[in-house]
């Protein structure tokens, strides 16, 4: 268990420094989603504290799959990955300490936006309920990423693969046009989809509070977290038989 626990941490620190860290993997994070939000506000504005919500949620969502085909289908192609396997850990650590980098990644970032989305727009925020969403949504997230990334070989398949999900999500999770506005039928897929839950949190954590409860957002959010882990690691335990 302390093996596990030591090599999770240091798979963590890897990363961060050596892809994480990196200028590509920060636009990609965190000015992407700005950049967008941006664009839709500046063709129908609206109270942009509306677009907020949406804002962190597609943040954390971005920046926690900014590197992760970079992460895991690299290292697969270069044997890097492999070399871990010579280390006292278990595969599920291994997998685990990839998925939390991710994690990390989006905490600082998501953070980040939202600190100064509520200092400039005066936002109200209970960061306790924020906190209790943006941590399960990140781990959702970052196993989604792995998950998609194990299923291709090549980094420019996982990064097409990646693409998918995240832009039908984008469109149908309430990121940009409100749920109850979308026909039945796109709300059904809506709350399918892992972001869905996260942008409801967070409008719940702030001033804008709909009155849903948050932990249930946040067992929703686990449980897409568990439902991503454990295919993810069955397939990377594949990759090395």
């Amino acid at each position: 268990m302390r093996d596990d626990l030591r090599g999770i941490w240091c798979i963590i620190e890897k990363d961060m420094k050596t892809y994480y860290s990196k200028p590509p993997a920060i636009s990609w994070g965190i000015v992407f989603p700005v950049t967008w939000v941006l664009a839709f506000y500046l063709r129908n504005p609206v109270d942009f504290k509306g677009l907020v919500p949406g804002l962190v949620a597609m943040t954390a969502l971005f920046s926690t799959t900014a590197a992760e085909a970079v992460v895991i289908n690299f290292e697969l192609r270069l044997g890097s990955l492999e070399r871990l396997l010579l280390a006292p850990i278990s595969m599920m650590a291994i997998l685990l300490g990839k998925i939390l980098g991710g994690t990390v990644f989006g905490l600082f970032m998501s953070s980040a936006v939202a600190v100064i989305c509520a200092i400039l727009l005066n936002i109200h925020m209970d960061w306790a309920s924020f906190f209790s969403i943006l941590l399960p949504a990140l781990l959702a997230f970052s196993a989604m990423g792995s998950l998609l990334c194990l299923m291709v070989r090549e980094v420019f398949e996982a990064q097409t693969l990646l693409n998918l999900p995240r832009f039908v999500m984008v469109f149908l999770s309430g990121v940009i046009y409100p749920l109850e506005a979308m026909p039945r039928a796109l709300q059904f897929v809506a709350h399918l989809l892992p972001l869905t839950y996260a942008v409801k949190g967070f409008r719940d954590a702030s001033d804008l509070n709909q009155g849903a409860p948050i932990a249930l957002q946040a067992m929703v959010l686990m449980a897409f977290f568990l439902l991503f882990l454990f295919p993810a690691a069955k397939l990377l335990s594949k990759k090395f038989e």
